[in-house]
């Protein structure tokens, strides 16, 4: 069934719903979205170069159109968040995917509030990364604001008048699974807490998590409002062991029958975010934040990724190549933009925003710069909020020498058109 179709049939259920259990406390509200989404394939980079030698191996990125709708409940003790979207490519057939972002369940016991089902849970203080957001690890920085999809978790909560403590179970449906490969970065069973206390003007947060399979990690993270206008911001983790993209050793220049690029389980890493934020008395707005993230590919595995990527490609080059090896060598391409898809690319990284939010319109501009090999992102952002309506435009440029990571990036500049009514 169509996009549109599942919405109008939504629609006219919570209508419906809600006027034969108003008197029950039912409570339903939701969104729709109608947005364009266009995408500039990049020209450089492994998947560039993978199709310039075999055109039918995948698509590039396409500009495409979306119709979404997202529709959230309450009634008593439960809580519900269901999403759907219909996308459809640029001369090619529609998408249609649905989630359920929120089901729970919620209570209260001698003094502790309770929830399980699946919900969502967002930790720290960071705006654009946060080390110790050790349940729902959601992406950051996205092209437009969406209700992060949560996760099923078991949740005990208790709330002073200065302090708090949380402690969460996330996935204990996977702690009687053997396997690795369905648990690995945000998908992994792990027992994690979060500690809460109030002094003055400075919030300070303790954190810990123990993964099935990356052990322990601690954490810490302070925010402290400085004034009418300043606040400073860190936070601190030290990993045990942390799951990242590894290549098999031996794969250097040469095609291989399988991808060389897999997820392993690999040793310590510390991540660390400084942070701070102005706001003035017209409502600008400035972010700045610095962050190392030692989970991420190190310089040297990158060079060996340029370096295979050099190879590759001059392999591709040869006059007389034949069909079969360079189907092998467009595929090898192609699998190089694995660790692209990883949480982080770069360990270190410069963060700046630019804000400024007049009624009702709201203005962004924001900076990604990673030390490293020069890449950068730029992102603008314009938004208008009414009663009932939302306009939303927004438009990111990959760019930097053409070694530099984000520079290859498979979309080399993407943007959001989007029109969303709330009822």
């Amino acid at each position: 069934m169509h996009c549109a179709a599942i919405s109008m049939c939504l629609l006219l259920l919570a209508g419906n719903i809600s006027c034969a259990h108003a008197e029950e406390g039912l409570n339903l509200s939701g969104e729709d979205r109608f947005g364009l989404l266009p995408r500039h394939a990049n020209t450089r980079g492994p998947l560039a170069a993978a199709l310039a030698l075999q055109p039918s191996l995948a698509k590039p990125p396409q500009d495409s159109a979306q119709l979404a709708l997202e529709l959230r409940g309450r009634w008593q003790q439960w809580v519900a968040d269901v999403w759907m979207a219909s996308e459809r490519p640029r001369g090619g057939p529609s998408r249609t995917e649905a989630h359920v972002n929120e089901l729970n369940f919620s209570g209260e016991l001698a003094g502790w509030q309770w929830s399980t089902g699946k919900k969502i849970v967002s930790w720290d203080v960071g705006y654009a990364y946060r080390p110790n957001d050790v349940v729902q690890q959601e992406a950051r920085r996205s092209l437009l604001d969406n209700t992060p999809e949560g996760k099923p978790l078991l949740q005990l909560e208790r709330f002073g008048a200065e302090d708090a403590l949380s402690l969460v179970l996330v996935h204990p449906q996977r702690l009687g699974n053997d396997g690795l490969e369905g648990a690995r970065f945000d998908r992994e069973p792990a027992l994690a807490a979060r500690a809460y206390q109030r002094f003055g003007a400075l919030d300070a947060y303790g954190f810990a998590r123990w993964g099935r399979h990356t052990g322990a990690s601690l954490g810490m993270a302070l925010a402290w409002v400085a004034g009418d206008e300043w606040e400073l911001h860190a936070s601190l983790r030290a990993l045990q062991r942390h799951d990242g993209w590894q290549a098999a050793p031996g794969s250097a220049g040469t095609p291989l029958a399988a991808n060389p690029w897999q997820v392993q389980t690999q040793g310590r890493a510390s991540q660390v975010l400084l942070g701070l934020n102005w706001t003035g008395a017209q409502r600008q707005g400035l972010l700045f934040e610095a962050w190392h993230d030692g989970s991420a590919p190190s310089a040297g595995q990158w060079r060996d990724w340029t370096a295979r990527n050099s190879a590759l490609i001059g392999q591709g080059r040869q006059p007389g190549l034949p069909a079969s090896l360079q189907s092998a060598v467009a595929g090898n391409l192609a699998w190089q933009t694995s660790p692209m898809a990883g949480p982080g690319l770069q360990r270190d990284n410069l963060f700046l925003r630019l804000s400024w939010q007049p009624e009702p319109w709201q203005l962004t501009l924001d900076g990604l710069y990673q030390p490293a090999d020069h890449g950068r992102i730029w992102t603008a952002g314009l938004q208008w909020q009414g009663d009932r309506w939302r306009l939303n435009a927004s438009w990111r440029v990959q760019a930097g020498p053409a070694r530099s990571v984000l520079a290859q990036l498979p979309t080399q500049r993407s943007g959001v058109l989007a029109a969303t009514r709330a009822f």
